[in-house]
């Protein structure tokens, strides 16, 4: 059972951290891009679909901590500090995806559909760093995963 979950686990973190990371990372250069040019649909379009596809898959993360938790408990590591460590570093990114990232692209978004807003420059710079450490945090999580101090695989 232990297998199924890491294996669960393991999917969740792709198929869902993967993709906000990414949608993430370009909505920023993305917002820049509507500077100059708020007549742009296509530019609103790119801008609504990046947010949702973070708002989606943040949802659909929820699984990530949920079956790593099941795989932890299932191997005994709960007590292990590089769990505790990991555990606070996915809850760290996950407030500042859900109570930072994701109310400035909310902002952004309804700034850019504004007839001379430059949202751009105003919220980009912010967003990029927010988004630059939730994909620090995560990158971290996944090494102290990968290593797991102490760990019996010899890897």
């Amino acid at each position: 059972m232990t297998k199924m979950f890491l294996s669960l686990h393991v999917l969740a973190a792709v198929l869902a951290i993967g993709p906000v990371t990414v949608a993430a990372s370009m909505f920023p250069g993305a917002l820049r891009r509507t500077d100059g040019d708020h007549g742009d649909r296509d530019a609103l379009v790119t801008l609504r679909t990046l947010h949702r596809i973070c708002r989606v898959y943040a949802a659909i993360g929820i699984a990530v901590p949920v079956f790593g938790f099941a795989t932890a408990a299932g191997l005994g590591v709960l007590g292990n500090g590089w769990l505790i460590t990991s555990i606070l570093l996915t809850a760290a990114a996950a407030a500042n995806l859900a109570l930072l990232i994701l109310p400035a692209q909310d902002d952004a978004l309804a700034a850019a559909g504004t007839i001379g807003s430059a949202a751009g420059s105003i919220y980009a710079g912010r967003l990029a760093m927010l988004t630059g450490v939730f994909n620090l945090l995560w990158a971290t999580v996944t090494v102290l995963m990968i290593i797991r101090p102490g760990s019996t695989t010899g890897a």
